[in-house]
């Protein structure tokens, strides 16, 4: 049993501070990779599949009965929060992708970060921005279980003027088994051993496991695509963060128009601009391998949603000048505010 905590003590240290500098991370890793991209050529194909699963798996460990319970209980908050999340930020691309006449592979690839689900960061931004943590958690939660659906249907109809081959069924059984599955998978085996010590352990270091897989996916692009971030990097990074700027800003109108209280505005506004564009750069490997600047765009989102989500969710609570505003909202139920935020998130999109 020492030897299992001498050796579990250091996986969870190194699994908060991968947790907490995730954007870091992940910006060394492609750099190291740039010089050096044989050290990630292998992710690709099947191997980048799984990693992205992995992923999915260590969000699918967080989620208990109460968050399916939310999703019941707030149907109109989450229904406003769904249609904010497949409209505003594909829209937005789409618009994007027209007003700089971006060369397809770029379209496509911002096309891509608009139409995926929620990333799993925004529930700590959240937390960090005094927001209702038991929405974020709602709007994640149903946003990657729509997404099978809603996203290729979305790319279908976005892309189509872009003239690539878009395969929509395709897209629906990948998102199947890379997203719903482990996620499944994951909160079934919380909901049922979350009271064993070693399944808590374990638990802890995934926030870790995590980092390192959306580590490895960006690694593998550079690997891949190094040429493309420099003649392409610039201008996808123009286009990304004017499309997460506005996603942020629409998201926080959205809670004015439906006049939602501070705390529900700056989650909506978080969960809508920051998106899961690890799960993006896996589609565009995995369905347009013939356009290597979809890939650079979904991996410069990755780095930058992180990096932005954790700026505007420390304004946010900068603006307050007593603590959390008043109409905050209450954490999530079954769970106080503590034990919400006692596992790590990594900090990624």
């Amino acid at each position: 049993m020492s030897i299992y905590n001498s050796f579990l003590a250091p996986c969870k240290w190194l699994s908060g501070i991968l947790a907490k500098g995730t954007a870091l991370f992940v910006i060394l890793t492609a750099v190291i990779t740039f010089f050096v991209p044989g050290a990630f050529k292998w992710v690709e194909g099947t191997t980048q599949t799984i990693i992205l699963g992995v992923i999915m798996l260590s969000m699918g460990l967080t989620l208990g009965k109460q968050d399916f319970v939310i999703l019941a209980k707030r149907p109109f908050d989450i229904f406003v929060g769904a249609i904010g999340q497949f409209t505003i930020m594909p829209f937005l691309a789409w618009i994007i992708t027209r007003i700089f006449n971006l060369p397809s592979d770029l379209a496509v690839g911002l096309i891509l970060v608009g139409c995926v689900p929620g990333g799993v960061s925004s529930n700590i931004m959240s937390f960090l921005c005094h927001g209702d943590l038991a929405f974020s958690v709602g709007m994640t939660t149903a946003s990657t279980l729509i997404a099978p659906v809603m996203t290729p249907l979305l790319i279908g109809y976005l892309c189509s003027g872009q003239h690539v081959d878009v395969d929509p069924m395709g897209m629906i059984m990948f998102l199947l088994y890379v997203t719903i599955i482990p996620v499944a998978l994951g909160a079934f085996l919380n909901m049922t051993m979350n009271k064993r010590k070693s399944f808590a352990d374990i638990k802890a270091c995934m926030p870790g496991v995590s980092v390192i897989g959306l580590a490895c996916i960006v690694g593998g692009v550079v690997a891949h695509h190094g040429d493309k971030f420099v003649s392409m990097g610039l201008l996808a990074f123009c286009c990304i963060f004017f499309h997460n700027a506005l996603g942020y800003c629409l998201g926080y109108v959205l809670g004015i128009i439906f006049r939602f209280n501070t705390a529900k505005k700056r989650t909506i506004s978080i969960e809508v601009g920051v998106q899961n564009a690890g799960l993006g750069t896996g589609l565009a490997a995995k369905f347009f391998p013939q356009l290597p600047g979809a890939a650079v765009a979904t991996a410069v989102a990755c780095v930058w949603h992180s990096i932005s989500g954790t700026i505007l969710a420390n304004l946010y609570a900068l603006s307050d000048k007593n603590g959390a505003p008043a109409d905050s909202a209450a954490p999530v139920e079954g769970k106080p505010a503590e034990e919400n935020m006692s596992e790590e998130k990594p900090l990624n999109a």
